[in-house]
């Protein structure tokens, strides 16, 4: 499934229903993990990164 170029959305997003695991190794092994875009929870991971830097950001200009 990994390798087949129509679970990839422009060649770089995985995005594969028939998968149902959140996070899956890449093409190239030496290079970690990714998401599997067609879960749900994987929106919510990069909502949450993304949350996460907005707080600290905040919390980091606070105390000027």
């Amino acid at each position: 499934m990994l390798d087949n170029d129509e679970n990839y959305k422009w060649g770089i997003f995985y995005y594969n229903l028939q998968d149902r695991r959140l996070f899956v190794p890449k093409r190239n092994k030496l290079l970690g993990w990714t998401l599997n875009f067609a879960n749900p929870w994987a929106y919510m991971i990069i909502v949450g990164i993304i949350a996460f830097a907005i707080l600290m950001e905040k919390l980091g200009n606070a105390g000027k």
